[in-house]
């Protein structure tokens, strides 16, 4: 029964395919897991919808995945995890229920009284649990919060580096070029697919902080404390799932697991290539 209870899969859900980016720093932490994807790519974006849709949207979704028998759900999404993590929690107590943040705390730690921009969807930008965590360290920094309507979906139509996402980040930036920036948290699990568009914009100097890394590394922490963290050898699979067009999600799914992983080990495109299946 225990073993049974290993292979079963990690249960990931996102608005669409944002949480990719969480995904893949657990599947460089934790190759032996199995992992069992939902993007409701048919109803996103949720960041310009209301709190109360986001948490129903999101309670169904995640309720589906552990109906299909996963013994640990991330809501790799900002905006679901500032509307839905707190009911989902006291809903299943007994399940490990990771959210994702905006990384604020590392960028204030290593630029203390520096300015943070936070990038993030409008949404996740009014929620409570967002404001609570910028006023826990605005007194150390100076944290400036950008909304940014729209850049989710340059990703979810597979455009990274295209002009008009150029044009976007442009257009973003030019409202604040006056303040030399330390750190930008990226704090919607999309944005880490246009950082090299970022950097160009505000410069190789700037620090970019994601907290996919430390969602991987909880739910790493999560699971070995529960005993159910898997220790096989051999990789474990990655199952995709999705509202709207399947076929085209699919695709798009295929060439975001396929990029570069950015983590504390670097890992070159063939030799990720290699290190995942997906069925």
């Amino acid at each position: 029964m225990v073993e049974a209870i290993f292979n079963t899969p990690i249960g990931v859900f996102d608005s669409g395919l944002g949480g990719v980016s969480v995904l893949r720093q657990m599947r460089y932490l934790m190759p032996a897991e199995q992992f069992l994807y939902y993007g409701d790519c048919a109803n996103a974006p949720y960041g310009t919808r209301t709190v109360e849709e986001v948490r129903d949207l999101t309670i169904k979704h995640v309720s589906r995945l552990l109906d299909q028998g996963c013994k640990a759900i991330v809501v790799a999404c900002n905006t679901a995890t500032s509307c839905a993590i707190k009911e989902l929690r006291e809903m299943y107590s007994d399940i490990p229920i990771v959210g994702i943040e905006p990384a604020i705390k590392p960028a204030v730690t290593e630029h203390p009284g520096g300015n943070i921009l936070v990038m993030a969807t409008p949404m996740t930008l009014k929620q409570q649990k967002f404001n609570k965590l910028m006023h826990k360290y605005e007194d150390q920094a100076n944290i400036i919060p950008v909304p940014c309507p729209g850049l989710m979906e340059f990703i979810e139509s597979g455009d990274f580096d295209g002009e008009e996402v150029y044009i976007y980040l442009h257009e973003l930036f030019e409202g604040i070029k006056e303040r030399p920036l330390d750190g930008i948290v990226l704090g919607c699990t999309h944005y880490p697919f246009v950082q090299d568009t970022i950097l160009e914009m505000v410069g190789e100097h700037v620090d970019l902080y994601d907290g996919a890394i430390g969602t991987a590394k909880e739910m790493q922490r999560r699971l070995r404390e529960i005993k159910l963290l898997a220790t096989k050898e051999e990789l474990g699979h990655v199952h995709f799932e999705c509202s709207g067009n399947r076929g085209e999600k699919t695709k798009l799914f295929q060439r975001l697991m396929a990029l570069p992983v950015v983590s504390a080990k670097p890992m070159t495109q063939d030799q990720f290539k290699d290190y995942f299946t997906i069925d």
